[in-house]
């Protein structure tokens, strides 16, 4: 699939209101359209935000990667936490939400594509290390095949100090591609730490991965 790398940030602003309308509004069109592409019922809650962004450095140059970032429910967090000089690039499949994050994420880069190009879509910009990968695409909702392809560039680029995280609902746990992809996690990294978060509806479970294997 062909990358299209937003260069110039929108610097236009909306009021708060306005952003969280649009947010949703966003995000059940395109559920609606794409049920497998968003593969949730709601915008991920603060809560889970917080949680999840505790994995971004918050010192140093570092780069941190988003696959999938929808409407940008995670993004918010992480930028907060990003030191000055560090990189925030969101590799997002949907035209309707990459234009959305345009808007509401300036301080992103953001890339239309696949994140089943990640190497492909990251050498672009130059990017050959990361040091940390936030991903909310559906886990669930993706053949064992696509999953296993998608991990093994995100070992390949991750740094050895970084970490790979991965969102997924905690009744899609017990569900077979749940507990697929649970072992495929266990079988690509050392160590694999799971956080459930019942602040969110429905709750969601988070994974936290490090050291490749």
């Amino acid at each position: 699939m062909n990358a299209e790398q937003d260069h110039a940030p929108h610097s236009r602003s909306r009021p708060f209101g306005a952003g969280i309308l649009d947010e949703y509004r966003t995000f059940l069109h395109t559920a609606l359209r794409h049920p497998t592409m968003v593969g949730a019922a709601t915008p991920t809650s603060s809560a889970v935000a917080a949680t999840v962004a505790q994995v971004v450095p918050s010192i140093g140059e570092p780069v941190v990667v988003e696959l999938g970032p929808g409407t940008g429910s995670l993004s918010g967090a992480i930028s907060t936490r990003l030191p000055a000089g560090a990189r925030h690039i969101g590799v997002e499949l949907g035209e309707e939400l990459v234009e959305h994050l345009r808007t509401h994420q300036p301080g992103m880069e953001i890339v239309h594509g696949d994140a089943g190009d990640l190497l492909v879509l990251l050498d672009k910009l130059g990017v050959h290390r990361v040091d940390a990968i936030i991903s909310s695409i559906p886990w669930s909702l993706l053949v064992d095949d696509t999953r296993l392809h998608i991990l093994r560039q995100c070992t390949e680029v991750l740094a050895p100090h970084g970490a790979f995280t991965a969102l997924s609902y905690l009744s899609a746990r017990c569900s077979g591609s749940g507990k697929h992809f649970h072992q495929q996690l266990e079988t690509t990294f050392d160590e694999v730490l799971t956080h459930t978060t019942w602040l969110n509806f429905p709750p969601l479970m988070h994974y936290i991965c490090r050291r490749p294997i």
